[in-house]
């Protein structure tokens, strides 16, 4: 029997010009976002040479290609320099460089947020604004504005029109003009539109649907749906994130395609044909913006998943490339701040992986699998190694069961977010209906969640891989050569079999990781953990036994922190206070360190973190006690004494956290001829009355209080002579933490400024009597 002709599409060389544009247009975004105003001037010139070339209509391909290329770089440069611009330079920028107190007009354009604030949670919402009055002007304009509110902004429907009064704060994001603490609860001047009253109703009944389940389930269901991940614990999280499946939790192009296909498939059934499918699927696409918001993740997502579309039909992986490329070039001119955002880059690069890699891989496992097999094995392993050195420059660490891990949670994926859908669409009509269809959803993403947390739970489920050049650089040539040698690999059934085992074994045991050499510094005796926005800091007692003072916000990056130290036991977790930033993560230091003792600070406020701190405590066989006062005591290598609370400070607060940072325990620690300050969050009247109360205080290394927050008592800071000033802090917090002008006045000192969001996970050295560091990212 004769083989069939190979299809001619598959000799011809692929058309790689609109890939080339979008790739021009994310160099431009880069330019405009980093190279400053010069580029404006060259953005302009080229702007001006392209446009000439083109116009001349040249013959030539490449130079036609190369003309397009400039004009498309040159554009979305120009286009991202001006809109920085106009940002700069509005009034609502200009009013919070005064901190001007202003009454303004605006339409919601995100869901409310709770975050962890100076004072208790706060909410956290986007405005656009239309009109604002300060300074006796007013005026109408659109500035986007990021408001901090009280439990009065928890509520807002998205797309409310609203009026509040606050007072303006400098944004350090370049595109939001401005961030408005809000005076109180804002009034709603006109409800949503009929469209986001819709969306709001289908979300609203998604969660009835599902409101009876156990809470894994109950918070994974609506995720899948519409990318409401609020109510997923930090546990699952951390175990999504481990196996490389955060993809699931968050807006998608998967999330798209999945919804929109299911509603072709019901337009098929009911007999529509032709060109009206397509008006279905336009249809079902702004369903889904409207249902998910129309933040940029979400419109992102809708455009990668119209993609994933594209690439389903005929010829698509080249009708896919071109769409990518055509994709890149809109998004960016329509919005250039994409071309520095991480959650865009993956996305672009898991597309990229699957119409580029994916196919060469199926038809290579094909030669010895059902196609169906090679397919489902070849999709998530080209994805994840598109992504993998973006993922490793972003969190150290590469997973190696990410692809097993989506491959195994992949059968269900489909029907939970399609039934999920259904749950929240039969609600509206019967609520008894809807919740059938959310049960069966749940008992979907049942197996999801399984799948996750023994994933997370291998040895090797991640490795700890440096973020430095050289250990990107390794990375990136590695995954190149893989993604080139695989099809060769995986076409015989032999070293295919053989790659799979070794890849089970790698997994199975604990890999040695020589790119983290030299980690933990030898000499080591304090180490400030990079857990985000929050504290974890680690004091070293005896090999393998440390003193760990506060845990973070998530108990994956505390845990890790602990193994990367080889620290197997702690003799005492001391918290300095009870907000979120700092106990969240107690689990990830309870489970799997044998923790001796906990204590805490006097004031048992707020509620939720003293629970959940009682809770953790107690599932550990411990019971958390106050930090005894002006004890000195001796744990190891480690002198420690409590400085602040006083033993007469209140015991009970009012219930919202506001007086949380006030009463946070303060250490003065002595370690191997070091003296160290530890300052949790205490506030700048705390701070005054320490100094009052040891003056002449004298430190070689202090952690700078509340995440270096320009709410300090500077003079008694910089009175301490501290010669290493760290400051945990988050990547682009909500904040403005930490404010420049602390920075620069410890700075001014002398002294040298550590930051884990810039620097990773910080070391203190002790070296033959001198003080040193080192850090990790």
């Amino acid at each position: 029997m004769r083989a069939p002709a190979p299809d001619p599409r598959s000799r011809r060389r692929p058309d790689l010009r609109m890939p080339l544009l979008g790739l021009a247009a994310w160099a431009g975004g880069l330019l405009g976002r980093y190279a400053g105003g010069p580029v404006l001037l060259a953005a302009g010139l080229a702007l001006l040479a392209g446009w000439l070339l083109v116009r001349r209509g040249l013959s030539r391909r490449p130079v036609r290609t190369g003309a397009a290329v400039l004009l498309v770089a040159a554009a979305v440069a120009a286009s991202a320099l001006v809109r920085q611009e106009q940002v700069r330079a509005s009034p609502v920028a200009a009013l919070a460089a005064d901190g001007a107190v202003v009454t303004l007009e605006g339409t919601v354009t995100s869901d409310a947020r709770v975050v962890a604030g100076r004072f208790g949670d706060q909410v956290l919402v986007r405005l656009r604004v239309r009109r604002i009055t300060g300074r006796g002007t007013t005026y109408a304009l659109g500035a986007p504005v990021v408001v901090l509110g009280h439990e009065g902004w928890r509520d807002l429907p998205l797309g409310a029109q609203v009026r509040t009064t606050g007072r303006l704060a400098p944004s350090d994001g370049p595109d939001t003009a401005a961030l408005l603490l809000a005076a109180g609860r804002p009034s709603v001047v006109a409800a949503p539109d009929v469209w986001w009253r819709g969306a709001a109703a289908v979300r609203a009944s998604l969660r009835a649907s599902v409101a009876g389940r156990p809470p894994d389930q109950r918070a994974l269901v609506p995720a899948l749906v519409d990318g409401d991940d609020q109510g997923v614990a930090t546990d699952l999280a951390a175990d999504f994130r481990a196996t490389g499946l955060t993809h699931l939790m968050a807006v998608s192009g998967t999330n798209l395609t999945l919804l929109v296909g299911f509603v072709l498939v019901v337009a098929r059934w009911l007999h529509v044909r032709g060109r009206w499918l397509q008006v279905v699927a336009a249809l079902g696409i702004a369903g889904f913006v409207l249902l998910a918001r129309t933040e940029p993740s979400v419109l992102r997502a809708a455009v990668m998943g119209s993609i994933g579309l594209v690439a389903m039909g005929v010829d698509g992986r080249e009708r896919g490339t071109r769409a990518l490329g055509v994709a890149l070039v809109v998004l960016l001119l329509v919005d250039p701040a994409l071309a520095v955002a991480p959650g865009f880059a993956l996305s672009v690069l898991a597309t990229a992986g699957i119409l580029l890699l994916a196919p060469g891989w199926r038809d290579a496992l094909a030669c010895w699998l059902p196609r169906w097999i090679a397919e489902a094995v070849a999709v998530p392993a080209a994805a994840q190694l598109a992504c993998t050195p973006l993922v490793a420059a972003i969190s150290g660490q590469v997973s190696l069961v990410a692809v097993a891990a989506n491959l195994a949670a992949a059968p269900p994926v489909g029907p939970a977010t399609v039934l999920g859908l259904a749950g929240g669409l039969l609600g509206l009509a019967w609520a008894p209906l809807g919740r059938v269809a959310g049960t069966l959803a749940s008992w979907c993403v049942a197996w999801i969640v399984l799948v996750a947390h023994h994933g997370a739970g291998l040895p090797s489920a991640t490795v700890d891989w440096g973020t430095g050049a050289v250990a990107l650089a390794v990375l990136s040539v590695g995954s190149l050569v893989l993604a080139g040698v695989a099809p060769v690999l995986l076409r015989r059934r032999s070293t295919g079999v053989a790659c799979g085992v070794v890849l089970v074994l790698a997994v199975a045991g604990r890999l040695p990781a020589p790119w983290a050499a030299g980690w933990p510094p030898a000499g080591w005796v304090l180490v400030a953990c990079d857990v985000g926005q929050g504290d974890a800091l680690v004091l070293n007692a005896a090999p393998g036994a440390a003193v760990v003072v506060d845990a973070g916000p998530d108990p994956a990056p505390v845990d890790r922190c602990l193994d990367r130290l080889g620290v197997t036991r702690v003799p005492l977790l001391l918290l300095t206070h009870f907000h979120a930033d700092h106990v969240d993560g107690i689990s990830g230091v309870l489970d799997g360190h044998p923790v001796g003792a906990v204590e805490t600070t006097r004031l048992q406020d707020p509620p939720q973190g003293v629970r959940e701190v009682t809770d953790a405590a107690a599932g550990a066989g411990l019971t958390p006690l106050a930090a005894p006062y002006g004890v000195t005591r001796r744990i190891g290598d480690v002198t420690l004494q409590v400085l602040w609370p006083l033993p007469d400070s209140p015991v009970a607060g009012p219930g919202d956290g506001s007086t949380a940072n006030e009463a946070s325990v303060v250490l003065l620690v002595a370690v191997r001829g070091m003296r160290l300050l530890l300052a949790g969050d205490v506030e700048p009247e705390g701070q005054a009355r320490l100094a009052a109360m040891l003056p002449g205080l004298q430190v070689d290394v202090l952690k700078v209080p509340h995440h270096g927050s320009r709410y300090q008592d500077l003079p008694f800071l910089l009175s301490l002579g501290a010669r290493l000033d760290l400051v945990s802090v988050g990547a682009d917090n909500d904040y403005g933490h930490p404010a420049a002008s602390t920075i620069a006045a410890l700075a001014g000192t002398g002294a040298r400024v550590l930051r884990t969001d810039l620097d990773g996970d910080l070391a203190v050295v002790v070296h033959r009597g001198v003080l040193g560091w080192q850090t990790r990212r």
